[in-house]
C-alpha cells in the first residue's frame, strides 16, 4: 500500500520542481492502493509543491453542453452556465482537489484549472473574458510563460490538453466551431455573458493522435517517463512541448489530424 512517504520520494525521483509550477493530468485509479485514497495523493502532492503553484484541471467541458445547434449554427446545449461550484468532469483527484483549503479555481466556463500556492490568484486571473477553450493569453498559456512543468499521472500524451492551447496559438484550422455558443457564469444573482468557440474536431478527435510527437519530445528533452506508486506517468517540459509541438505544427498543420 501506497503512503504519503512514498508518494512523496516517486515525485522527487520523478523530477518535479517544488519550486516551480505543476499541473496534473490524473488517473487516481492508476495510483494502486492508497491509505485514505485519492486524498492522500493528494496530500503528498500539496505539501511537496507547499512552496510551488500546483495545479489540477477543473474542466467542465461535458456538463457545458454543446449537443445542439440553433438556426444559425451557433451550437447551444441543455446547460449553457458555468457556476464555481460545479464538479469537474475529468476525475476523482480534480474534484477532491477543488475542496481543500485554499485553492481557487479560475473562471473559464468549460476549461477551468483550480490552483493552490504562490500567486495561484494571479494566475487564475481573467479567465472570463477569454473566448476559446486554451487560450494563449488565458491560463493555458501562463502555463508556458512561467516555464511549469506537466505531469501526466498514469495518462498518456492523449490527455495532454497544454497541446490544444499550442494548436490555438498556431492558429491551426478545423479545431473550434465557426460560431461561439452562448455561455455564461455565475456569479451570485448575476449571469456574466461569456461566449465561446467550441471544440469541434472535422476529422476525428485528434487528442488519441498526440501520442504520435512522442519520438520528437522524447528527442528534444520535452517528455520522460517516470512512476508515481503504480502509475506510468509522463513528466513533462512546457516550453520544450510547446515550442516542438510548434516546429510540427509550422510544417504540417494537419500533423495531429492523421496518424
Amino acid at each position: 500500500m501506497h503512503t504519503k512517504n512514498s508518494l512523496l520520494a516517486d515525485i522527487k525521483a520523478a523530477g518535479v520542481n517544488p519550486r516551480g509550477t505543476l499541473l496534473v493530468h490524473s488517473s487516481c485509479k492508476s495510483v494502486g492502493e492508497c491509505e485514505n485514497r485519492g486524498d492522500t495523493i493528494l496530500d503528498a502532492f500539496i505539501e511537496f509543491m507547499r512552496d510551488g503553484l500546483l495545479i489540477f484541471p477543473a474542466h467542465t467541458w461535458d456538463l457545458v453542453k454543446m449537443d445542439k445547434f440553433d438556426e444559425n449554427g451557433v451550437p447551444v446545449g441543455e446547460c449553457n452556465v458555468f457556476d464555481a461550484n460545479m464538479p469537474s468532469n475529468v476525475g476523482i483527484l480534480p474534484n477532491l482537489f477543488m475542496k481543500r483549503e485554499g485553492v481557487v479555481r479560475s473562471s473559464h466556463p468549460t476549461h477551468s484549472l483550480s490552483a493552490l500556492g504562490r500567486d495561484a490568484e494571479e494566475f487564475i486571473a481573467g479567465e472570463e473574458l477569454t473566448q476559446t477553450p486554451c487560450p494563449p493569453t488565458g491560463c493555458y498559456g501562463k502555463l508556458y510563460d512561467r516555464g511549469a512543468q506537466i505531469l501526466l499521472l498514469g495518462c498518456g500524451l492523449n490527455r495532454n490538453t497544454y497541446i490544444h492551447f499550442v494548436e490555438e496559438l498556431h492558429d491551426v484550422p478545423g479545431r473550434l466551431t465557426e460560431k461561439p455558443q452562448e455561455i455564461f457564469i455565475r456569479r451570485g444573482d448575476e449571469l456574466l455573458p461569456c461566449p465561446q468557440y467550441r471544440h469541434h474536431f472535422h476529422d476525428g478527435n485528434v487528442c488519441e493522435n498526440y501520442p504520435k510527437a512522442e519520438k520528437n519530445f522524447l528527442e528534444g528533452g520535452a517528455m520522460a517517463f517516470c512512476k508515481i506508486g503504480d502509475a506510468p506517468s509522463i513528466l513533462c517540459d512546457a516550453v520544450k512541448m510547446a515550442d516542438i509541438t510548434g516546429e510540427l505544427l509550422k510544417r504540417d498543420p494537419d500533423y495531429f489530424a492523421k496518424l
